[in-house]
């Protein structure tokens, strides 16, 4: 980026000890230091923000194509659900618990779905249970 020969730099560190002096050089040394350590730090913030910003636009490219792609192929070939006619949203709409093939077999062996409210003759959910008494010792 810069092209500092070492003429060039013996010439500067020279008219530095001259301006400055050798007393105030190590101090004026480390301000530069500084400053030069703090324009870094902003000049890599600011990179790292601009290649953050090319990234996610990269990535929303990315997952664009992927969509269109997705859709292309869903179009081509169409799940078995989806080519007699019920898709998914048509079954939750449905509010079906199990799929139609699986629901006469969990019938058969007098299991419901996770969602059935039904009670059974033992036990309602709405109903407190009574609190037992302890037997009295005689």
């Amino acid at each position: 980026m810069f092209d500092v020969a070492p003429s060039e730099l013996l010439l500067v560190v020279i008219v530095a000890i001259v301006v400055i002096g050798p007393k105030d050089l190590p101090m004026a040394l480390r301000t530069a230091g500084r400053w030069i350590g703090r324009i870094r730090r902003v000049s890599n913030h600011f990179r790292s923000g601009i290649e953050t910003m090319i990234r996610e636009a990269e990535l929303e490219e990315m997952e664009r194509k992927w969509k269109e792609q997705n859709a292309a192929i869903m179009a081509a070939h169409p799940t078995p659900d989806a080519a007699a006619g019920q898709t998914v949203e048509a079954a939750s709409d449905q509010n079906q618990a199990f799929p139609q093939p699986l629901a006469p077999e969990i019938a058969a062996h007098g299991l419901t779905a996770p969602d059935d409210t039904r009670t059974t003759p033992d036990h309602t959910p709405d109903a407190p249970e009574a609190p037992q008494e302890a037997p009295k010792a005689p």
